[in-house]
């Protein structure tokens, strides 16, 4: 089958695709100026514009395109020689990818040194490298079912996810091509044969259908599967099919044609103005973005003048999309950069810096891509050119490596296997009473909780306290994944103690269990954890991530079978942070929360179970760890209004749900976590928050005493 030239444009291979050869012939200016299209939804939706929360569908343009394009070129080489050469294949595609993205993962390692809090270096320089290698999809996949990774910071490299998806359908495409191309030959099949073209739908289906399927089967409830390539690769199949289809596309009526290809166009706009969130993709929901591009492709050509053609190749979004690889590359890192040095960027702040990031994408594109791209060094002797292309894979990943190696980002942790209960590795005991303890039994009226600017230490180490998290039972791991539904209990105090408790809930449970465990082995009680990422204890199925969170609906109603059966304790203890229930408006979320949260806690004490509930603690608007290490002599920086953080969270919503209902016991502990009017992050030499919404264990231990006089005459009742 033969390709006609007028069917390809640059020979872009990523998303976006790098620059187009030098042969006129085989330029599609409709296609440019749609990689302009797919770029400005990207950047326009990166910076929080009105209307495009569905901007990011710009990526599943560009698969197609991609898909498109370089099947294309592949189908035209097996056409016109007979053969297929993967060395050419792969040299074309390392002197035009790789060069330019070196660049940038070097150029956001200086970024993150120059702008980035301390606490995100090690888990950067582990982004580059993986960006580097080509597999910050899989990385990004495993963080996405990890909650607290998952509420992190987004990665200054986050972006290269894509390109990551796409270098790892084309080391399985070209193979498959060249095993339909022999198996055509062998049967004797044309060059130009329909027969030929048939192989090659079949390859595509092969990868597309399963594929699909599986987008379809894991997207609803799996946020990993928006990374993943086996549920990417039918869109890049997708445009593949367009380019084996084309000669007969092309001979479509204009009368047909124009239409579909503004429908596609049209569909593109509105996918990009009406989807609102990442879940369901790349299922249902992005059939609408993948699609549409296919159609402006496959019917540009036969629609003519007549089709989006005439507004999509026109000079200024041609150049756009000329330079949307380094455009795409840059814009991201640029953007971390500066919510990092300025704090969170308005929309007008945003567009600046997107607009800024067309400078160094410009150079990038005209002094890195280009003459490489043009060297014909390169283009004659491929093995150069792929010795170019791990030559720059090896800079950005040692790059990263040493960066992780020699730039500290800690003040010289400790090895894990030291870490204790309530202690960061690389803390110390401050030379005061720690903590809560300084704030004696008068809270709101002590001197010592009221921010100051400086202190004379900080334990744990504000760079490392994201680690510093409750040490649970070194056997096993007691605080349940997000994909588990299995619960695993912790016990601690006194196995057979007469007085029982058990504490059930999401992460603002588990970081209660250094002072619940302080207070059980003072006191003789026995303790009992479950503890499940991102689930509340409750009976209604909530959505986490926009998405269905059923193992959490499993994970409670096995929880509830241990509490009434064997493992019935005399107390539960519940906290929670703040959730959507499924099938409630958002306006409603927090009224449905309150009602789901007081259906729950009464089975339980229609059961005799005595319900004590820990009210939820504040939820900051910054990361407070992250802002006590770039502000230690500013510590009022990082102060936040009590009264504006305690009305977010959980807390609201459990004060509701327990008023008035018998058998269920509320207990605020906030005055010692946030005692004055501004909440201050270090107490007592005790940073108090190891994120937003986290206690460090270290100060979580410190308030052991107050959690056991709150619970002391709760026992005294039964």
């Amino acid at each position: 089958m033969a390709i006609s030239d007028q069917m390809w444009t640059a020979a872009r291979a990523s998303a976006p695709r790098p620059p187009a050869p030098d042969n006129p012939r085989s330029f599609r200016g409709d296609i440019e100026g749609l990689r302009a299209v797919a770029v400005l939804l990207v950047l326009l939706g990166h910076a929080g514009v009105p209307y495009l929360s569905g901007g990011f569908v710009g990526v599943d343009v560009f698969f197609v395109i991609s898909g498109f394009l370089i099947t294309g070129l592949l189908l035209e080489e097996l056409d016109t020689r007979g053969r297929l050469s993967l060395a050419d294949f792969y040299a074309r595609r390392a002197k035009r990818l790789l060069p330019a993205a070196a660049t940038v993962l070097v150029a956001s390692l200086l970024l993150t040194y120059l702008f980035l809090p301390r606490g995100r270096w090690s888990s950067t320089a582990w982004d580059v490298i993986a960006s580097a290698c080509y597999a910050m999809n899989w990385r990004l996949a495993e963080q996405s079912l990890d909650y607290v990774a998952a509420n992190d910071a987004p990665s200054i490299a986050q972006h290269f996810w894509s390109l990551a998806v796409e270098e790892q359908f084309y080391l399985v495409w070209p193979l498959l091509l060249l095993v339909l191309g022999w198996f055509a030959r062998r049967r004797g099949g044309g060059r130009r044969g329909g027969g030929r073209r048939g192989l090659y739908l079949l390859g595509l289906a092969v990868i597309a259908v399963p594929s699909f399927v599986w987008a379809l089967s894991v997207s609803p409830t799996d946020p990993s599967a928006y990374y993943v390539t086996t549920t990417r690769m039918w869109e890049l199949a997708l445009g593949g099919a367009v380019a084996v289809t084309a000669l007969r596309l092309n001979r479509s009526p204009r009368v047909v044609a124009a239409p579909l290809a503004w429908a596609g166009l049209i569909a593109v706009g509105a996918s990009a103005t009406l989807i609102h969130t990442e879940a369901g993709f790349p299922g249902y929901a992005a059939l609408g973005p993948t699609i549409g591009t296919a159609a402006v492709i496959a019917f540009g050509p036969a629609a003519g003048r007549a089709g989006p053609g005439l507004l999509l190749g026109r000079q200024p979004l041609r150049y756009v999309g000329g330079i949307s690889y380094s455009l795409y590359l840059w814009h991201w890192p640029l953007l971390i950069a500066a919510q990092a040095h300025v704090g969170d960027l308005g929309v007008g702040a945003a567009l600046a810096v997107v607009a800024a990031s067309t400078i160094p994408a410009a150079l990038t594109h005209h002094l890195v891509e280009n003459p490489v791209r043009r060297s014909r060094t390169l283009t004659a002797r491929p093995f150069a050119a792929l010795r170019v292309g791990a030559a720059c894979t090896g800079v950005a990943a040692l790059a990263g490596l040493a960066f992780h190696l020699v730039v500290p980002s800690t003040a010289g942790p400790a090895p894990a296997s030291t870490v204790v209960m309530g202690q960061a590795p690389g803390a110390s005991a401050p030379p005061m009473p720690p903590g809560a303890a300084v704030l004696g039994d008068s809270p709101r009226s002590s001197r010592a909780g009221v921010p100051v600017d400086r202190v004379a230490s900080i334990v744990p180490d504000p760079v490392a306290a994201a680690r510093d998290t409750p040490q649970l039972q070194r056997s096993k791991s007691c605080h349940v994944s997000l994909e588990s539904s299995t619960p695993t209990a912790c016990v601690y105090g006194r196995n057979d103690a007469t007085t029982r408790l058990a504490l059930v809930g999401d992460s603002h449970a588990d970081h209660w269990i250094p002072a619940l465990q302080g207070a059980a082995e003072t006191n003789g009680w026995r303790l009992a954890t479950y503890t499940k990422s991102g689930c509340p204890f409750l009976t209604a199925e909530i959505l986490l991530n926009d998405r269905p969170y059923s193992s959490c609906t499993e994970w409670n109603s096995r929880v509830r079978a241990q509490l009434l059966g064997a493992d019935r304790p005399d107390i539960l203890v519940v906290t929670n942070a703040e959730y959507p229930v499924r099938g409630e408006p958002a306006s409603r979320w927090r009224s449905a929360m309150a009602r789901e949260l007081r259906r729950t806690w009464s089975a339980m004490t229609v059961e005799k179970l005595q319900v004590v509930v820990l009210r939820d603690t504040p939820l900051h608007p910054r990361d407070m760890a992250e802002c006590v290490s770039e502000h230690p002599t500013r510590l009022t920086t990082c102060a936040t209004p009590r009264a504006d953080v305690l009305r977010l969270g959980g807390g609201p919503a459990q004060e509701a749900a327990a008023d008035g209902l018998a058998g269920v016991r509320l207990i605020d502990l906030n005055d010692w976590i946030c005692p004055a009017e501004r909440c201050a992050p270090v107490i007592g030499g005790v940073l108090v928050w190891r994120d937003a919404h986290h206690l460090t264990a270290t100060y979580s231990a410190t308030l052991a005493p107050r959690v056991a006089a709150a619970l002391t005459p709760v026992l005294a009742g039964l």
